[in-house]
């Protein structure tokens, strides 16, 4: 019999698989960005909502909280639009590679905000990654776009952690992506509609789309988020901060395992990669060490 804690890690690996795989789905669903997260979140917030039923689980929160929650919403949801455009404008391991310097936006803005010492390294870290990138665009110039939208995604991200670092303290998991997935569809859903988006076509999806969707939706975003939160009972921050890091990892090997000659990129592209994938779990390492003195 295994115990909690062994169980604990082989789910987070499984979780960051799974999440790693998203960027495999965005590449499969033929929609384009926008009608792709806006069919996600949508999904997503009626699982999620079917689980609260199950659960019994209380949605109520006061109209101040509700409308901090739609706002934080529309981060996650530009995100989530310019990684799928990204991907869509050049590859999956462009994408993620970009995408792994969230935490180096993160480690700049986070002071800013809460008000906290700047840590250096990290911004010794920084430069490195920005190094790395330079040689990715200096090689890949032809993806010049994608790598652009990727780390505007990233910018996102870390402004969307950021913002849910301080919603966690006072609410539950569960509620908090709930009213955040559905403020994403609500805003989405009124510019698409104030620019008439919503069309015979818009709602024309093929049967292969349809369950890629359903997988997108339910197990890498509903299903991926709750196990992630029961999670964090029986593992260190530590442990989750690096596992997460290997999210990149993940997607570029499964984008070259599944796309093959598409994702065969030039032998500097991997050295830029490499740079950035190893700074940011070096990263992860010294802050969880020193978060844990």
């Amino acid at each position: 019999m295994l115990s909690d804690n062994t169980k604990s890690h082989l789910q987070l690996h499984w979780i960051v698989f799974i999440w790693g795989f998203t960027a495999i789905l965005g590449r499969l669903i033929t929609l384009d960005a926008l009608p792709l997260v806006w069919y996600r979140m949508l999904f997503a917030v009626v699982f999620i909502f079917i689980y609260t039923r199950i659960k019994k689980i209380s949605l109520k929160v006061s109209k101040k909280v509700l409308l901090k929650f739609l706002v934080a919403g529309l981060v996650i949801a530009l995100h989530w639009f310019t990684f799928f455009r990204a991907i869509k404008v050049s590859n999956v391991s462009i994408t993620l590679a970009c995408l792994s310097t969230g935490a180096f936006f993160t480690s700049i803005m986070e002071p800013i905000f809460n008000k906290k010492k700047i840590v250096w390294y990290e911004i010794f870290f920084g430069l490195i990654v920005v190094f790395g990138l330079t040689i990715i665009f200096n090689v890949e110039g032809k993806y010049k776009e994608g790598i652009i939208l990727a780390l505007t995604s990233a910018f996102l991200s870390a402004s969307f952690a950021i913002i849910n670092s301080k919603f966690v303290k006072d609410n539950p998991p569960t509620i908090i992506s709930f009213y955040e997935l559905f403020g994403g569809v609500l805003f989405f859903t009124i510019f698409i509609f104030g620019t008439s988006g919503f069309n015979s076509d818009f709602f024309k999806i093929n049967p292969n789309d349809f369950i890629y969707l359903m997988l997108l939706s339910s197990v890498c975003t509903a299903y991926a988020f709750i196990r992630s939160t029961s999670i964090m009972k029986f593992l260190s921050p530590y442990t989750v901060m690096l596992t997460i890091n290997l999210e990149p990892i993940y997607g570029i090997l499964l984008a070259v395992l599944i796309f093959k000659d598409k994702e065969q990129m030039s032998p500097s592209f991997y050295i830029g990669a490499v740079i950035i994938l190893i700074t940011v779990l070096l990263n992860g390492i010294l802050k969880a060490r020193n978060t844990a003195t």
